[in-house]
């Protein structure tokens, strides 16, 4: 069998061989109707600078790449009368930028639920109906050399400027903000809120502290407003944080536990410790223990939940008298290990959510990058699908199917902004986009593909071709472009420009433009080079060129910048020469509309048998229509372009042709 495949490709070579000698001219450009322009497709694609010391023109972070440190000191307690969070904050602020700071600017994300917050109209809308004060602020001070002095600072909507007495010097300059706050956890708040349960409240309690803005050498201060739609750009660093609340509650939360002896009971403290040794999810706190709320009563009124995160971007923690809680070990390469949890109330049926977390977290590492936190939590709860360091909120009606899709997508997320620290808020398919990318193949290997193929469920419910399943936006005029920013992309737009059509562009180069070993072997070396930095769209672009070794101007041209239609078709399929079916066929194929693709065309012989070809982009280099010999054995029946309907073909109707 494989001689006579390498027979056929030397065969196929020799044709296309004797079709370049003579010039494979286009002679039917003059006649054929098209929007196709090669001088525009394949104009050069200028990137937005030159590489340069911070950014390498490879790709790559450059030999003086550089970015701030920023850890945190939290501790927090939550008034389960009065659904308040009060909250200490020490910030050690660390300036590692080439320039000296006269102000510093931080994150106040719990204001866009202020009835006048901008993110209140941001989609045309009056208001959410029901608001809080956002953050209270007790106290802003700053600590300069060990001496502690009130900060002047001015609040903005989400953000707040702090205004230096002095400059913070650059290259290493260190200052320290202590911030006393407190705000109303609002009720059904989509990122943060709680709600009551059979066995009780539930709170899931994130951007809840005081976060620095980014710093960085693309915006300077990056002080995009929250408006709820744009995710998140944060700074790594080391976060130390506590939580106290009423001691019949669990606390899941980001990182370790610092404390179990404190907190856990000691039947709690041995089923945890089977769990870490365990492939098998292990029951650390039952539903009938749920039911009983004083199951974990201790006999302090409260307990003080400690955890510590390192390298990450943020936290977050679910707390609830409700939880059943659940855990197995996770296995990741060179020997490393982790722990896969779930918590959630009785009403949920999660009793495979650890070992979809698990499954997921293994492949993603195995495949990509190895997963670096100690811990992993699913968190059943109303935020729906929600990602932070180490911790998802998944929603607790979500089962079977729908429940691992959901965690596939949000654990992914650890990878994509987690791990590369991309800017959502203006560019969200490097978050939305890469991960909705990686959770595909993901639901190809669990359990030996138990949900494949996933092609997006969200956009694709049914698992239709995404090839076809993408034209509608393609189509649509009004449709923004996956280079809009975040908050500029309309709620109808959202999920097929954010997430779609970006992870399916991701597809296209993986299996039809460059193949799977180059693509991923390009893809791993931008999440190695990327991970814990702050790459933007540019890297990506030349990361993905220079580690694959292909000039992809033109197709992130066609793909990222423009909504351009693909149209390839099949104008004439004829013999060579009538009288003998063994010297070939004439096959003319045009490009009608302004994308191109490398493409495969496959004839199919009156007995039933095939042969393919593959053409590259080049093909459109320098027309829109192109004739080639294709080498027969035999009588054939027809000529099909894009015979898998891999491609993302605006019109099916003219990719067949029946030979006379």
């Amino acid at each position: 069998m494989k001689r006579n495949l390498i027979c056929l490709s030397l065969i196929a070579l020799t044709f296309c061989a004797s079709a370049q000698r003579r010039g494979r001219r286009p002679n039917t450009n003059d006649t054929i109707s098209s929007n196709y322009s090669p001088k525009e497709l394949f104009a050069p694609l200028h990137f937005t600078d030159k590489g340069n010391e911070f950014h390498s023109a490879n790709g790559e972070p450059g030999p003086k790449y550089w970015k701030q440190k920023v850890d945190y000191l939290l501790k927090a307690s939550i008034d389960t009368a009065t659904k308040v969070l009060s909250g200490t904050e020490t910030i050690s602020y660390t300036n590692n930028s080439p320039d000296n700071l006269s102000y510093l600017w931080v994150q106040l994300d719990q204001n866009t639920y202020k009835e006048d917050a901008r993110s209140n109209f941001a989609t045309g809308g009056g208001g959410r109906g029901q608001y809080t004060k956002g953050y209270e602020l007790a106290s802003v001070d700053l600590v300069i050399a060990g001496k502690t002095e009130k900060a002047v600072y001015a609040v903005t909507d989400t953000r707040m400027q702090i205004r230096l007495p002095h400059d913070l010097p650059a290259n290493g300059g260190k200052i320290g903000i202590l911030i006393k706050y407190k705000y109303s956890i609002p009720p059904n708040g989509g990122r943060t809120d709680f709600f009551s349960t059979k066995n009780g409240t539930i709170y899931e309690i994130a951007q809840w502290f005081p976060r620095m803005c980014v710093y960085d050498d693309t915006t300077g201060w990056d002080t995009l407003p929250f408006l709820g739609s744009g995710e998140f750009y944060c700074e790594y660093g080391d976060i130390d944080y506590s939580v106290t609340v009423p001691s019949n509650m669990i606390v899941a939360g980001s990182g370790e536990l610092q404390n179990p002896t404190e907190v856990l009971t000691a039947k709690q403290l041995s089923r945890l410790t089977a769990a870490r040794a365990s492939d098998k999810t292990v029951m650390i706190r039952t539903a009938e223990e749920a039911a009983d709320r004083t199951s974990h009563q201790k006999p302090s009124p409260t307990l003080t939940w400690h955890f510590k995160m390192f390298n990450t971007r943020d936290v977050a923690f679910g707390t609830s008298n409700a939880y059943i809680w659940d855990a197995a070990r996770i296995n990741l390469p060179g020997g490393k290990k982790s722990l896969s949890m779930s918590v959630y109330p009785v009403e949920s049926d999660w009793g495979r959510s650890t070992e979809y977390l698990k499954g997921s977290i293994e492949y993603f590492s195995s495949k990509w990058f190895v997963y670096p936190y100690p811990v992993a939590i699913n968190e059943a709860g109303h935020a729906g699908g929600m990602e932070y360091p180490g911790i998802l909120f998944d929603g607790m009606g979500a089962k079977g199917e729908g429940l691992f899709s959901l965690i596939a997508h949000e654990i992914g997320h650890n990878w994509f902004p987690m791990v590369v620290g991309s800017d959502e808020r203006r560019f969200a398919f490097m978050d939305e986009g890469f991960n909705t990318f990686i959770d595909i193949y993901a639901s190809d290997v669990f359990n030996k593909g138990e949900y494949a193929p996933k092609r997006d469920g969200e956009y694709a419910p049914n698992k239709g071709n995404p090839a076809d399943e993408i034209q509608p936006t393609i189509n649509d005029p009004k449709a923004p472009t996956i280079m809009t920013a975040a908050d500029a992309v309309g709620g109808e737009y959202r999920h097929p420009i954010e997430y779609f059509k970006p992870a399916f562009g991701l597809v296209l180069l993986r299996e039809q433009i460059l193949g799977k070993d180059r693509f991923d072997y390009a893809f791993r070396n931008y999440i190695h080079k990327w991970a814990y930095k702050h790459p933007q769209p540019d890297d990506f672009f030349r990361s993905m060129e220079s580690g694959a070794g292909e000039d992809l101007g033109w197709f992130w041209k066609e793909w990222f910048y423009n909504n351009w239609k693909l149209d390839i078709a099949i104008i004439d399929a004829k013999y060579v020469d009538a009288a003998d079916p063994k010297k070939g066929i004439n096959v003319t194929i045009a490009n009608k509309e302004k994308s191109a693709m490398p493409f495969t065309v496959e004839a199919t012989y009156k007995n039933g048998e095939k042969f393919r070809m593959q053409l590259p982009v080049e093909t459109w280099i320098q027309t829109k229509a192109i004739t080639f010999v294709m080498p027969t054995t035999g009588e054939v029946a027809t000529v099909k372009v894009d015979p898998d309907a891999a491609l993302p073909d605006c019109n099916r109707a003219n990719n067949t042709f029946t030979v006379k």
